[in-house]
């Protein structure tokens, strides 16, 4: 019966240069987003890796952390312009509630407003 064990990192570079692909790590990457139109994914300290396959390139992310936001998120000016302006508060604390919203205004407008009534 064969072992099950694992592939050492070393033979599967082995492995995939004899296939004609090269990976790299890319080090020191503090985030990636990846953004649609009705939403943003970003991941916090992943690790990036890029594989070179005939010509073409594919990025490889894992890890790190992951959150979402809405359409917009918190970076639109205009939002966080209006929820600071409705809730009396900085345009900091107004881009920190979108993103606990996931973009959504009214709901960051309320979390703020409950906040300033504690």
């Amino acid at each position: 019966m064969m072992s099950r064990r694992g592939m050492n990192p070393r033979e599967a570079n082995r492995m995939m240069q004899r296939m004609g692909m090269q990976v790299n790590q890319i080090d020191d990457v503090t985030r990636v987003v990846i953004e649609s139109a009705t939403k943003r994914i970003i991941i916090d300290n992943p690790e990036v890796a890029t594989i070179n396959v005939q010509g073409q390139t594919v990025y490889q992310v894992g890890g790190g952390t992951v959150r979402e936001e809405g359409a917009g998120g918190a970076s639109s000016v205009d939002d966080v312009n209006l929820v600071a302006s409705q809730a009396g508060v900085s345009a900091e604390e107004a881009t920190n509630a979108l993103r606990q919203s996931g973009g959504d205004l009214a709901q960051a407008i309320i979390i703020l407003k409950q906040k300033k009534g504690s």
